[in-house]
């Protein structure tokens, strides 16, 4: 049996070792199992606390992806075994929220240990490089903006397509959408916009751009510096080698749409309302084909996607990272259960006919009390099983 994570320690010239990660699933597109994350959570720790060890460096095998996202095909088994009953009489009823159906424990878990998992990349005291070439979606992002040290190159494909399954950008999206320029992360939240190499460096969720080419000569590289006993140092040296290879990639770097499209994005979130905000998107006469993708995915995804993206992205401004992932955790179990995330897993990947059945035709008609359940915790503040983060 091929294992789904390869680890492997490569000996540097000083004494020093490397850590070198291999996400093995290329057929999934890498897409992070459970069994990954139950792989990569305890060598992490491990090489966290082995002094010789200097850095970590995570990929995906193959040239296609780093990440396409969690392995949410997994889930769906679960999900069904959860999920509210979903008909006209009461699939929408306010009381039939926690009436009569348990969270399925499997939900819980998958996410409550990737987000531990992604918290830990965010808190790795030592120098942790992120290869974030070809597809990087969903939790394959989590990962990224979690590293110390995030490339990208010519063929990064990076998006938060959860608006089309029905489910809310995830893995600390309510703490790094946050932080990008005005306007952008509500816009990629509500329309699962691809962005490229550029877009990832302008919206600060890549630090450096460097030629897939260039991956073999980089760990090489890697392996020659002169690691020393202190971590900031060795952050330092890490960060100069990779600028150096950016220097000599600056060429290749792509055109980016997001920052040609910023002055009239920053526009949309100038709305009060979530209404006026989609209706300013979709709006828009254009025939630029990236801002049309984005439009029509807006236009077909779940309208429940859209309102929890924006609520929660409202909710997560100033709030810590690790307060950002426990709301992040209830809403997801939540959304394991309520149905939308099922349907549009089963539209998307599973039965594949593109044609998901929302709950919602409009965030209008989508009650208040059901937004507000999506954001009530499932657990008490010292029982969350993110309780212990800081």
């Amino acid at each position: 049996m091929t294992d789904v994570v390869i680890f492997q320690e490569l000996d540097c010239d000083n004494g020093k070792k490397v850590g070198l990660i291999t996400l093995n699933s290329p057929k999934s597109l890498n897409a992070l199992s459970g069994d990954m994350v139950a792989l990569l959570y305890p060598q992490l720790i491990t090489w966290q606390q082995q002094q010789n060890i200097a850095a970590v460096f995570l990929q995906g095998e193959g040239e296609k992806a780093f990440c396409a996202g969690g392995d949410i095909v997994h889930l769906y088994s679960a999900m069904k075994n959860s999920t509210m009953k979903s008909n006209s009489s009461n699939g929408n009823s306010v009381d039939n929220l926690n009436a009569g159906n348990k969270f399925a424990p499997e939900i819980e878990d998958y996410f409550t240990q990737e987000y531990q998992l992604d918290f830990l990349i965010h808190t790795f005291s030592k120098p942790f490089i992120v290869w974030g070439s070809g597809i990087v979606m969903g939790g394959g992002l989590g990962m990224l903006v979690a590293g110390s040290h995030r490339v990208v190159t010519e063929s990064s494909r990076i998006a938060m397509p959860e608006i089309s399954i029905g489910l809310f950008p995830d893995v600390g999206a309510s703490y790094f959408l946050n932080k990008m320029p005005s306007g952008c992360g509500l816009f990629l939240a509500l329309t699962g916009a691809s962005i490229n190499a550029a877009d990832a460096k302008y919206c600060r969720i890549a630090d450096y751009f460097v030629e897939q080419q260039h991956k073999d000569d980089l760990l090489i590289q890697l392996k020659m510096i002169n690691w020393g006993e202190t971590i900031p140092l060795n952050h330092d040296k890490t960060s100069q080698l990779l600028q150096e290879f950016e220097r000599s990639s600056a060429s290749k770097l792509p055109m980016s749409p997001l920052k040609e499209h910023q002055p009239l994005i920053s526009t949309f979130v100038e709305k009060q309302e979530l209404t006026e905000v989609l209706a300013e998107i979709l709006g828009v006469e254009t025939e630029d084909k990236w801002l049309s993708r984005a439009q029509k995915s807006l236009r077909n995804g779940s309208a429940l996607s859209a309102q929890l993206a924006y609520s929660q992205l409202a909710k997560g401004k100033g709030m810590s990272l690790a307060d950002c992932f426990r709301m992040e955790l209830n809403l997801a179990v939540k959304c394991g259960h309520f149905g939308e995330f099922l349907e549009g897993v089963r539209a998307l990947l599973i039965d594949k006919d593109n044609s998901p059945k929302w709950r919602y035709s409009s965030v209008e008609l989508i009650d208040a009390k059901v937004l507000n359940w999506f954001f009530e915790s499932t657990w008490s503040e010292s029982e969350h099983p993110l309780a212990k983060l800081t």
